[in-house]
C-alpha cells in the first residue's frame, strides 16, 4: 500500500476538477441554510452520511474490483438529479484524465475506453485507487473526505469564512468520516457476494432539488 499515493490522490491540488464544484454548498448559502461555521458543519455532516456514504461505498467497491459497469449503473440509480449525474460524470472524466497521466495502467485505459463520456466520479476514484496500489478503505476515505472537504473549501470563498474555522469543522467531523469509511468498506465487501444492491442508497432529496435549481442559475461561482 502506498501512503504517498493516497496523499497525492487526496490532495486538493490534484488536477481532478473538484475545485470548480461546491458539492451543493453554493445553493445552500444562497438559500440561507449555510451562514457560518456551525451551519456549515451541519451541512457537511448531512452530506457525509448520505451522498458521502454512497460515494465511499462505490469507490470501495471499485477498489475491490467490482465491475465498473455495474457500479456505474448503481451510481445512476442512486442519483435522481440529472444535473448531479452530469456533474459526477464530468468529474469522473477529469479525474481519469489526471490519473492516466499519473499512474498509467491497462485498467485505467480500459475504463477510459469503456466510458468515453466519463463514468461516475466515485467509480473512477476507486479504480484509480486500485491502479495506484491502494485498498478499499483508502478509496472510501478519499470519497468521504471529498464529500465534506469540497463544500468546506467552497464556503470559505462564498462567505469569506475564516479558513481556521473551516479546518476546525473538518477536524470535528474526522471521527464520523472514519466511521462512514468503515461502513462503506463493509458494504462493498458484502456486495462482492450479494451484488451491487447491497451498497448503501442513502438519499438527500434537498441536495438533488438544489442541484437542479443551481444548474438553472444564469450566474454562479461554482459549476455545482
Amino acid at each position: 500500500m502506498s501512503r504517498a499515493a493516497l496523499l497525492v490522490l487526496a490532495d486538493g491540488r490534484f488536477p481532478a476538477g473538484g475545485h470548480a464544484h461546491s458539492g451543493g454548498a453554493e445553493a445552500a448559502v444562497r438559500a440561507g441554510r449555510v451562514t457560518d461555521a456551525r451551519s456549515l458543519e451541519d451541512f457537511c455532516r448531512g452530506r457525509l452520511h448520505t451522498a458521502g456514504l454512497v460515494s465511499a461505498a462505490l469507490a470501495a467497491s471499485a477498489a475491490l474490483g467490482t465491475d465498473p459497469g455495474e457500479l456505474d449503473a448503481a451510481a445512476d440509480a442512486r442519483t435522481p438529479s440529472p444535473a448531479l449525474r452530469a456533474t459526477a460524470r464530468k468529474l469522473g472524466r477529469q479525474l481519469l484524465r489526471a490519473a492516466r497521466a499519473t499512474w498509467p495502467s491497462p485498467e485505467l485505459e480500459a475504463l477510459a475506453g469503456r466510458f468515453p463520456k466519463g463514468a461516475h466520479q466515485p467509480v473512477v476514484l476507486g479504480t484509480v485507487a486500485r491502479a495506484a496500489g491502494l485498498g478499499p478503505l483508502d478509496a472510501a476515505h478519499c470519497a468521504a473526505y471529498e464529500s465534506a472537504g469540497g463544500p468546506t473549501t467552497a464556503v470559505v470563498r462564498l462567505l469569506g469564512l475564516d479558513p481556521f474555522e473551516a479546518t476546525a469543522v473538518l477536524a470535528r467531523l474526522a471521527p464520523e468520516l472514519d466511521r462512514v469509511a468503515d461502513r462503506a468498506v463493509e458494504a462493498a465487501r458484502r456486495a462482492l457476494d450479494e451484488g451491487v444492491d447491497a451498497l448503501p442508497a442513502a438519499s438527500a432529496p434537498l441536495l438533488e432539488i438544489s442541484a437542479e435549481l443551481h444548474a438553472a442559475w444564469p450566474v454562479r461561482l461554482f459549476a455545482s
